[in-house]
């Protein structure tokens, strides 16, 4: 079986025509060939397959918020309910962390400490230390982000496993096998200067020195990391 994208946007227009969309992103993370994925493109009103049909699971970002509640949205976190109860292994990232977590009870809403984007440091918390995706990685890693709305309360029976400044919920652990991520495991350098760039003028207005931002652009192997190993997750459970 394949393992599923739930695409619920698209990067912006300008990104896009650079380096492709979100799911082409993910695939070189996952590390797996293209007839092992299946894209749905739920916010273009494209169907879910039935849970028992796929191996895996990954939520995408979207520039939609959780909160508008659209109807593909709360068509899509349904189906996730009824995954996790499938215990579907599921990875969730940004828009699809917090969807996980509205799903399943929790809140999201936009961040009282404003917007998070740039490269960012994540920190570990306990947790994680014996968590099969998080166990390996350092206490502190860097990671790519860029959003407005949070989590902020999770799900009364998720486990927060890292944090950032801004982010309180930069990792949660939502079920044995279903995780999100409020940072950008999928993005590189590139991708994340370039969001930065076409923010910009939105960015300026908020106070943000954009080109100081832009240079403290890394790399991050470790969050990268995550990816192939929800990739093996998924494949010793199939």
């Amino acid at each position: 079986m394949k393992l599923l994208i739930i695409q619920t946007g698209g990067a912006l227009p300008a990104v896009r025509e650079r380096f492709g969309d979100f799911p082409a992103w993910f695939q070189r993370g996952l590390g797996l060939p293209s007839d092992r994925i299946k894209i749905v493109r739920v916010d273009a009103g494209e169907a879910l397959p039935p849970v028992n049909t796929i191996a895996a699971a990954v939520i995408t970002g979207s520039g939609a918020m959780v909160t508008e509640r659209l109807d593909w949205s709360e068509r899509t976190a349904g189906w996730l309910r009824d995954a996790v109860q499938a215990k579907l292994p599921m990875l969730g990232v940004c828009y699809g962390h917090q969807l996980l977590a509205h799903a399943l009870g929790g809140r999201v809403d936009y961040n009282p400490r404003g917007r998070e984007i740039g490269t960012v440091e994540i920190a570990c918390l306990p947790a994680a230390s014996d968590d099969p995706l998080f166990g390996k990685l350092s206490a502190g890693f860097p990671a790519q982000a860029t959003h407005l709305q949070s989590v902020l309360q999770p799900p009364s029976e998720a486990v927060v496993l890292a944090r950032s400044i801004q982010d309180d919920c930069q990792a949660v652990r939502y079920a044995p096998r279903v995780w999100g991520l409020q940072f950008h495991p999928e993005f590189g350098v590139r991708q994340m200067r370039a969001y930065l760039h076409e923010r910009v003028d939105k960015l300026n207005a908020e106070g943000v020195d954009v080109s100081a931002r832009a240079r403290a652009v890394r790399a991050c192997a470790q969050a990268r990391s995550v990816l192939r190993r929800f990739a093996r997750i998924a494949d010793a459970v199939g």
